[in-house]
């Protein structure tokens, strides 16, 4: 009974790893090594990963839920890096480094992650040099996410941010339909990653809607004219 016992849950860390793109086209055998050195770890809503500065135990990947990835400045403003979903894998750059981890990680839900451990993982890339370039190839992906973060908060404005956000999960923007954007996140969360609070943000969405750029229910915005809200972006860009 054990003995099965054991091969479920490591079939059950296969799979969640096996939806990571980090290890996408992996043979069987190298998804049971790297499984065979992760642990399950549930956390509450609210509940921390870990803190900037702690000894990094390994990288993780969710599983469940949601992680907030943050820093926490001099002043005790939170600024958000990222939030991670499902099949998303994060800090694999605690790897290469003795300092620790760089950032706050919180649950923002019931979560439950996978935390492929250090040591373990060290020795497979020594023995495996492609996943070894698979994690490059994942942080590098980070890395762009991040860029592209930084590039959005140098924008002016709140209304130019948010505006940018939503241009860019319109597809097509001058086909003259609308575009249902539906929130993988709560609207606090957003705003923090558009680096503003709550009232702000609320503040410019209802402009949007007075604009009649938008419309909102619930979780859901619908970009109601995609090239409109592009040109107001544009202006706003000074382009």
């Amino acid at each position: 009974m054990t003995a099965r016992l054991t091969e479920l849950k490591t079939i059950a860390l296969v799979n969640t790893l096996r939806g990571c793109q980090l290890f996408t086209g992996l043979p069987s055998v190298d998804m049971e090594r790297i499984a065979a050195v992760a642990a399950v770890k549930s956390l509450d809503k609210g509940e921390y990963l870990f803190h900037e500065g702690d000894v990094a135990l390994g990288f993780y990947v969710v599983q469940t839920g949601a992680i907030n990835v943050h820093r926490v400045s001099a002043a005790g403003k939170e600024q958000i890096i990222h939030v991670f979903r499902p099949g998303e894998s994060f800090a694999e750059v605690a790897l290469a480094s003795e300092r620790g981890y760089p950032a706050d990680a919180r649950a923002l839900e019931d979560s439950q992650v996978l935390l492929v451990q250090k040591a373990g993982i060290i020795a497979l890339l020594k023995q495996q040099p492609e996943l070894a370039l698979r994690m490059l190839g994942s942080m590098s992906s980070h890395l762009r996410v991040l860029v592209g973060q930084l590039e959005d908060l140098t924008m002016r404005d709140v209304e130019t941010r948010l505006a940018n956000w939503l241009v860019k999960r319109c597809p097509k923007r001058d086909d003259g339909r609308p575009v249902v954007i539906k929130l993988p996140m709560t609207k606090r969360v957003l705003a923090a990653e558009l680096g503003t609070v709550s009232e702000t943000f609320s503040r410019t969405l209802a402009k949007f809607r007075d604009l009649k750029l938008v419309s909102v229910k619930g979780d859901t915005i619908t970009v109601l004219s995609p090239a409109k809200l592009d040109a107001l972006l544009r202006r706003n860009l000074g382009e």
